[in-house]
């Protein structure tokens, strides 16, 4: 067995304090571009923020993600802050309705992926938000948090989903409602499928795979998590984007069921791919 590299101890203590002073650094200069622009620019520059903080956590995490699904989305859609061939879904439909997007559960890392890659606010769990830093940011995007439960937060979230889609915005949702380790993908929550067949709102799937070093948040704190994976050098993942699904005058069983086939497929590819690449 191999010897743990003298640097691999010390990745977790650096990569912690880069997250803290780039959240806050970010943040700092989300508020002041802010300040500066009109109102009616101040989605567009949350999104583009956004992008380039999940952007930034990739690099400084080591995640190699390997896209497929975003080529050809980016005509008449707004890329203000974008760099040359940078890819990301956007959150709404030509119609201007919000997307709502939904991907296995796997990890703390799938956060920055989704920063990183989706014009969307995260819906997660309610404890979140009285977390240090962590919370401070995942409030000022937007984040829709859940009691799972409680059936009263649960309502609360969906008619909050329904609302934040009229508006255009997009919606990432984990419907297994945890973390799991594997490629199982678990039964979805109705939650996120209801609000979608509502508002008539388009279901993008989305399947996550990790490669190298276990990356599976189980059985374990947080901290003991992000420890674990900050160690490793590199994190090879594979990001795979599927056809949206329509759901005007759809049943939500029948949707869920169809976006759950759709994931199950879309983390086989993303595996697949990652095999290949070895």
């Amino acid at each position: 067995m191999a010897s743990e590299h003298p640097l691999d101890a010390l990745r977790f203590p650096l990569r912690a304090a880069g997250f803290v002073g780039l959240t806050f650094g970010m943040y700092g200069l989300l508020e002041v571009d802010t300040a500066l622009s009109s109102a009616a620019d101040r989605e567009v520059i949350l999104h583009t923020w956004m992008r380039r903080y999940g952007r930034a956590l990739l690099k400084l995490y080591g995640l190699d993600v390997r896209v497929s699904g975003l080529s050809g989305l980016f005509q008449g859609e707004p890329t203000r802050g974008l760099a040359a061939g940078a890819e990301y879904y956007p959150g709404r439909d030509p119609a201007g309705v919000g997307r709502v997007f939904v991907m296995n559960h796997r990890s703390a890392l799938d956060i920055m992926v989704t920063l990183a890659f989706f014009e969307a606010t995260v819906v997660s769990r309610s404890d979140l938000a009285g977390w240090p830093v962590v919370g401070m940011a995942a409030r000022r995007v937007g984040t829709l948090f859940v009691d799972r439960s409680s059936k009263r937060s649960g309502s609360a979230v969906v008619q909050a989903m329904c609302t934040a889609l009229k508006r255009g915005r997009g919606v990432m949702v984990y419907p297994e409602g945890t973390t799991f380790s594997g490629d199982e993908v678990r039964p979805f929550r109705a939650g996120a499928f209801t609000a979608a067949c509502r508002v008539g709102a388009q279901i993008v799937p989305v399947g996550l795979a990790y490669g190298g070093a276990d990356s599976s948040y189980v059985d374990e704190s947080f901290a003991a998590h992000m420890a674990r994976v900050s160690r490793a050098r590199r994190i090879p993942a594979a990001l795979e984007v599927g056809a949206p699904i329509a759901t005007a005058g759809q049943d939500v069983d029948a949707v869920r069921d169809e976006s759950h086939q759709a994931v199950q497929a879309l983390v086989h590819r993303a595996r697949a791919r990652l095999a290949s690449d070895i």
